[in-house]
């Protein structure tokens, strides 16, 4: 079993892991079964748009050179992917904290509710 040191812990880790078992960095392997290998255009690498190579992670013996990966991320679609659900949940965050400070105000509308449709038969 060949090891290397985690980027982000620096413990000695098998160099086939996707994460390391110490603090659950996900590393940048390559050749595991049944992983899409996201290959580079023709005069392009890889790493000039990945993720990984940009907060400097990447623990991929082809770096920066790569044309070819498992574990390619795009930084653009990442980007994109985290300000939509960002939006997504601040709303939904907004409401739930509304709701929780307004609860006694909604069960004095709810009670008031439920009198007017009794009053209405």
């Amino acid at each position: 079993m060949a090891t290397v040191s985690c980027p982000h812990c620096h413990q000695l880790i098998d160099s086939q892991a996707l994460t390391c078992p110490y603090c659950r960095t996900t590393l940048k392997a390559y050749g595991h079964p049944g992983i899409t290998v996201h290959r580079a255009n023709k005069n392009e690498y890889l790493c000039n748009s990945c993720t990984y190579h940009a907060d400097d992670t990447c623990n991929f013996p082809q770096r920066p050179y790569a044309k070819d990966c498992t574990l390619y991320q795009n930084i653009a679609e990442r980007q994109s992917i985290l300000e939509q659900q960002r939006s997504a949940s601040s709303l939904t965050t907004t409401i739930n904290n509304w709701i929780k400070r307004h609860q006694a105000l909604l069960l004095l509308l709810g009670l008031l509710f439920i009198c007017l449709l009794i009053a209405m038969n």
